[in-house]
Parts: structure tokens; C-alpha cells; sequence
């Protein structure tokens, strides 16, 4: 297909409007340390040993909220295998765990909190790595016995039809890692999202899924200057990496990139700044750190997906909760109302406006991804050209940092695809 002609669908469009979520981690791990993720054989951390007595998804969802997040993913199966809710594929869940004396099921707890605060549920349930069955990534049994495979196979198939059948519609669904293809002896995950989840957006997941969006290579909340959404058809558990140039000329599907990270520094977290770790409240990304990470994500065509550790009692810690009420403040009011906008290729300043700081530039992604070259530049009130920028991929949003002395900005479009269907330039 020419790339001119690739569109994301409804449902992609949708998912980049929101820009930012969520995704919120609560697992065994964080009750018994050490704990090494890639350990083939151990022995299971023990579910008696899960009680958040204090949870509150409420509390998170709000805290999501405040941050400027529109959906929010709950991780509901990580790697030690451990379900957040009551599967009926194995004994190793909530249901065997003293919470709500073994009636708990936090997954329908968080839809429930996604619908009271107005965010788009999602679920990240990983095929990939399972170590209470003994599976590696991208999904196969670490000793190779096909029998072993088939019965993980169809754990797999029986927990994602639970998550997918009993909790409505799914805005996004992640899978961590890709998906082990059926032709490689994995299980048939895409007839099943197709039967069951047809409308959701899919994180890497299996080849030929409707609205497929992919990693952008990092966990740092840094996309590439030009991270374009348009991208080949590869398998999704080959991941890109931030130095790739993604600006395909010969892409095939519509697959946006989502910048991930978490809101501890990795650097200086145990376990990666996902989970909670006692002792490692220093290590919150500061809410100057999160508006830097919405600029070099969503200002640079991807969404941002904010990590959440919740601790052993169940609560998304206040420390954390009051960082992402400020940086969610500040995103707001910056990017709240523009200080001029312009529909064709020159934008000035009014006299006596705030200074500016961000120039936004926005294609009509429903029409596709035309522009392949651009360039911008300011101008001071002599009239000299203060700031230059050229770059190839605008899309669905870009934001570029400019002097505040601008009092006048262009735009030229140096190449394209197709004729550009560009949205009014904004100045903040």
C-alpha cells in the first residue's frame, strides 16, 4: 500500500487524542524481596501473603485523573503469574489470598473506578512470561514439553477470555512482551480479540489486529524527533528501538508509538520504578521531570503512559499523588488556552501576549500522515530569523520549545505525501 493512503482507525485516532494514561502496577512482588524476574525455577511467591487492606482503586484512578491521564491500564497478570482476579485457569490468584477473605477482584473494582472518573479502562495481561508455569518470553515453556505448551496455551486463551468477556468494552489492551505466534506453537490470541475485543487498541499485539500500536523502544518517555505512526508490518514482540528512524516509506499499517515509563526513576529503584519498594520515595520523577516527558512524548507524536506503584496496603502513595496533581497543573495551564493560532503558514503575536515558549503543529490524522519534511522558524520584532527547526514527521502533534523574543513563526512544508490537511498552528 502507498503510504499516502494508510489511515489509523476511529479507534486510534481516539486513543492519540487522549495523549496521556496510566498503568498501575500491584503484584507479589512487592510483599517478599529479593525477587529476580528472570529466575527459571523457584518457588512461587505465596499468595497468602497478598493483602492490600487499605485499597482504594478509587484513589488511583483520581490520582490518574489529576495528572491529565484519559485512560488508565491495570496490570492485572505480571510475570510471576499471580491474578488480580478471581481466573478460574489456575488457584494461583486473589481468590486464594486473605483479601476481602477471597472475594476480592480488583479488576472489576478499577473498571468500576474508570467509569465513576470518566477514564478509559485497559488491561495488561501478558502472554509472554508467566513464572509460576515455568514460561519465558515470547511465551514458551522453558523445558520445551509440547504437552506443557498446550496446557499453557489454553491458560492463556481461558484468562484472556475472562478479562475480555466480564468487564465491557476495553480501551487498550497490553501485551507485554508481544504475542508467541500460532505458527510458532503459541495460542490463537488474535481470533479471540477479534471475537471479543474488536474495537480495543492493541499494545504489540499479534500481527493483523485492527488498531495496533507499538513500543517506543525506550522507558524513558523519550520518542525519537520524528517518530512516525506509520510503520511495517513486523511482529510485535520485535520492539523498535529510540534510535530508528520509524518515518517508513514502505509501511504498511497505521501503529503509532506509546512512550512508557515509570513514575520512579528506574536508575535508582530495585525493581525498575514499576512496583513499590520501601525506601525509594526519593526516587519520584518530579513533576518537572513528567511536563519534560509530555513534551518529548506527546510532543513528539506519541501518547505517554505514566507507570503507578501502589503499595503493599493497596494506595498509590501521597508523595506520588501530589507530584502528579502538579504536573498535571502545569501541562494544563500551559497548553490551556494559545496566545495566537493561525490556519494558514505564518502565525504572529499579538502585541502586549505572555511571552512564548511552544509552537504546536497538527496534521488531520483522519486524512493520514502526508507531511515527510518541514521546517519552522521564528522571528524577533527586527525581523530576524531567531530559531530554525526542520524535521519530517508532524502528525498527530509536535511541540517544539521556541525563544521567547518570537513574535512571528512560519511554517513550509518542504515534502509530502499528498497534499497536507494541517490543523491551525498554536503558540503558547
Amino acid at each position: 500500500m502507498n503510504a499516502a493512503e494508510i489511515r489509523p482507525t476511529i479507534e486510534q485516532i481516539q486513543w492519540a487524542d487522549c495523549e496521556i494514561g496510566v498503568i498501575i502496577h500491584l503484584d507479589l512482588v512487592i510483599y517478599q524481596a529479593p525477587y529476580v524476574v528472570r529466575q527459571h525455577f523457584y518457588d512461587p511467591i505465596p499468595s497468602s501473603m497478598f493483602n492490600p487492606k487499605k485499597l482504594n482503586t478509587d484513589q488511583w484512578i483520581s490520582a490518574a485523573k489529576s495528572l491529565g491521564a484519559k485512560y488508565a491500564i491495570l496490570v492485572a497478570k505480571h510475570c510471576t503469574g499471580f491474578s488480580l482476579w478471581p481466573t478460574e485457569a489456575h488457584e494461583y490468584s486473589i481468590k486464594n489470598s486473605p483479601y476481602k477473605n477471597g472475594n476480592g477482584d480488583i479488576v472489576k473494582e478499577f473498571i468500576a473506578s474508570c467509569k465513576k472518573y470518566g477514564l478509559r479502562p485497559g488491561i495488561y495481561c501478558s502472554a509472554s512470561f508467566n513464572q509460576y508455569f515455568g514460561v519465558e518470553n515470547p511465551g514458551r515453556v522453558i523445558d520445551g514439553d509440547p504437552k506443557k505448551q498446550e496446557k499453557y496455551n489454553e491458560v492463556v486463551l481461558k484468562q484472556l477470555t475472562e478479562l475480555w468477556s466480564n468487564y465491557g468494552k476495553l480501551f487498550e489492551i497490553w501485551f507485554d512482551g508481544g504475542v508467541l505466534p500460532v505458527s510458532e506453537g503459541g495460542p490463537n490470541v488474535a481470533a479471540l480479540l477479534k471475537k471479543l475485543q474488536p474495537d480495543a487498541v492493541t499494545f504489540q499485539g499479534p500481527v493483523g489486529t485492527k488498531s495496533l500500536i507499538r513500543w517506543v523502544g525506550n522507558e524513558r518517555g523519550v520518542a525519537p524527533e520524528d517518530c512516525s505512526s506509520l510503520y511495517d508490518n513486523r511482529s510485535q514482540h520485535e520492539a523498535g528501538t529510540v534510535e530508528h528512524d520509524m518515518a517508513y516509506e514502505k509501511a504498511e499499517i497505521w501503529c503509532p508509538a506509546e512512550s512508557d515509563f515509570p513514575n520512579r526513576d528506574a536508575s535508582k529503584s530495585y525493581l525498575g520504578g514499576w512496583f513499590w519498594r520501601e525506601g525509594e520515595e526519593k526516587s519520584i520523577v518530579s513533576a518537572d521531570q513528567l511536563f519534560a516527558n509530555y513534551l518529548t512524548s506527546v510532543g513528539r507524536n506519541t501518547n505517554m503512559l505514566v507507570g503507578m506503584v501502589i503499595t503493599p496496603d493497596g494506595e498509590f502513595p501521597e508523595a506520588d499523588s501530589i507530584v502528579f496533581a502538579e504536573a498535571g497543573k502545569k501541562i494544563c495551564e500551559t497548553f490551556a488556552t494559545p496566545i495566537a493560532t493561525s490556519s494558514t503558514s505564518t502565525v504572529t503575536i499579538p502585541a502586549n501576549s505572555a511571552s512564548p515558549k511552544y509552537i504546536v503543529l497538527k496534521e488531520d490524522i483522519s486524512q493520514g500522515e502526508r507531511v515527510t519534511g518541514y521546517t519552522v522558524r521564528a522571528y524577533d520584532s527586527r525581523g530576524e530569523e531567531i530559531f530554525t527547526h526542520s524535521g519530517k514527521v508532524i502528525a498527530h502533534k509536535r511541540i517544539l520549545s521556541i525563544p521567547a523574543e518570537t513574535v512571528k513563526a512560519t511554517l513550509e512544508i518542504t515534502s509530502c505525501r499528498a497534499e497536507p490537511k494541517l490543523l491551525p498552528i498554536e503558540i503558547y
